[in-house]
């Protein structure tokens, strides 16, 4: 793509010398002889890098240099001037600038620079747009859901996500917790910033201090470097716990000292250290029942829960529950290059009137097996797992048979791991090659995207 340069400079000569190096180069050239002017263009037109000069007519060079990123943040800017001067160099650079250059003595040294601010700007654009997406991936227009229990809750979403308080996101396993935690944080004052994620039920004691806080070399056997943690990685961001009532109580108190005082210390360390970010927690438990019950911290507790909000589970959103589907189906269909554009009424009703005990995670792993599965343009109930087929209770199993029992359970186990095999495995207490034969046993359905 043909990069675009502007030239601001008051000598015509000089400005016209400059434009036609730089078109035989096959930039396109824009000419500006004030800053006034040169704002001015800039206003209307995309431009990837600014040369001007220090002295203009009705400005400073060096004070315009803010102005013009102000407007075109992806542009580079090198100053231009006939006298050297270092404290001008200085102010330049702090104020945005790519370079400073001294007319005459340093024209060898224009054209390659000129080609490495584009490089720069054509890097920050790209930054831009991919943030940019990241932004309307996260925004709560991404959330799907026209039930009242959803739309209450991002009401609410919206509301807190403007302030710096702590959130807390109850609801069941998959009805999209991390979602709502991501575009919190992207409707937040700290959008832009560092997001982290961690679950607290995937890790060890022992590995999930050492993932939040981090550690020092020495601390304990493989610890052979000083590692960050996510809380320090959190700094001036949001830092997302996931499931934080499987937290273990002396981590509990640890992580209230962090929220109260914003210090905390690193594994191994004697030095505290310092982090402020924004906390949005989630859990599936009934942390109120838990804190009465002495198995979580009341007092951390009634830290988290200054703002609560709840996630239905996609059972009671039985109106949002196709237009979910089809957003699946868009995706895995490009994902796998099929032209898969809906579902024949026997496939909507029947995910109409399913319980879905593992919600949105379940329906997404349900639609890309579909997908795979569908011959043609429409999604039929033969691209559906055995046990969402109709009257699948009264096929080849009896619905009272220990095997239909142990084939139900299997799936639901399944289901919960995202189709991860050894940790379904593991989970249900026998080996890997037994879960395989059962699995092939009773035709059960596993993600093939998450196979071990």
């Amino acid at each position: 793509m043909e990069a675009t340069i502007l030239i601001i400079d008051d000598e015509d000569k000089l400005r016209s010398l400059l434009a036609r190096i730089l078109q035989a180069e096959g930039f396109q050239v824009l000419e500006a002889a004030d800053g006034k002017s040169g704002l001015k263009k800039l206003a209307h037109e995309s431009v990837d890098v600014i040369l001007c000069d220090v002295r203009l007519p009705d400005d400073s060079g060096v004070n315009l240099v803010a102005r013009l990123k102000q407007l075109q943040p992806a542009s580079e800017v090198i100053l231009l001037t006939a006298y050297g001067n270092v404290p001008d160099g200085v102010q330049a650079i702090k104020n945005g600038a790519f370079d400073y250059l001294i007319k005459g003595d340093d024209n060898d040294r224009i054209l390659p620079l000129v080609y490495r601010a584009i490089e720069r700007s054509r890097m920050q654009q790209k930054i831009a747009a991919l943030e940019k997406r990241v932004g309307e991936r996260f925004a709560f227009e991404s959330i799907i859901g026209a039930s009242a229990g959803i739309r209450s809750a991002i009401a609410l979403a919206r509301k807190v996500a403007p302030t710096e308080a702590g959130v807390l996101l109850t609801g069941e396993t998959g009805s999209g917790k991390e979602v709502f935690a991501q575009a919190i944080h992207q409707a937040s004052l700290q959008a832009g910033r560092s997001f982290v994620a961690l679950n607290c039920s995937a890790f060890s004691r022992e590995l999930l201090e050492s993932e939040l806080f981090g550690h020092r070399k020495g601390a304990f056997t493989g610890a052979m470097q000083d590692q960050k943690g996510l809380i320090e990685e959190a700094n001036g961001g949001t830092l997302f716990l996931d499931e934080i009532g499987e937290m273990p109580p002396e981590l509990q108190a640890k992580l209230l000292r962090v929220l109260e005082t914003n210090t905390y210390l690193r594994v191994g360390d004697t030095k505290p250290s310092r982090s402020n970010f924004r906390l949005i927690a989630a859990t599936n438990r009934d942390l109120k029942q838990e804190s009465e019950a002495g198995r979580f911290r009341s007092d951390l507790y009634f830290r988290l829960n200054i703002f609560n909000i709840h996630l239905p589970p996609l059972r009671d959103r039985r109106e949002d529950i196709y237009p979910i589907a089809q957003h699946f189906m868009a995706i895995f269909a490009d994902k796998i290059n099929k032209r898969v554009t809906g579902a024949d009424d026997g496939f909507r009703r029947r995910l109409e009137r399913y319980a879905w005990p593992g919600n949105i995670r379940e329906l997404k792993n349900i639609i890309e097996r579909a997908v795979i599965l569908a011959d043609g343009h429409e999604l039929t109930l033969d691209c559906l797992p055995y046990d969402m087929q109709p009257d699948a209770d009264h096929q080849a199993l009896s619905a009272f048979s220990m095997a239909s029992a142990e084939k139900l359970h299997i799936q639901k186990v399944l289901n919960h791991t995202g189709g991860n095999k050894a940790e379904a495995a593991r989970l249900l207490e026998i080996g890997i090659a037994t879960l395989y034969r059962k699995i092939e046993q009773y035709q059960l359905y596993s993600s093939p995207s998450q196979d071990l």
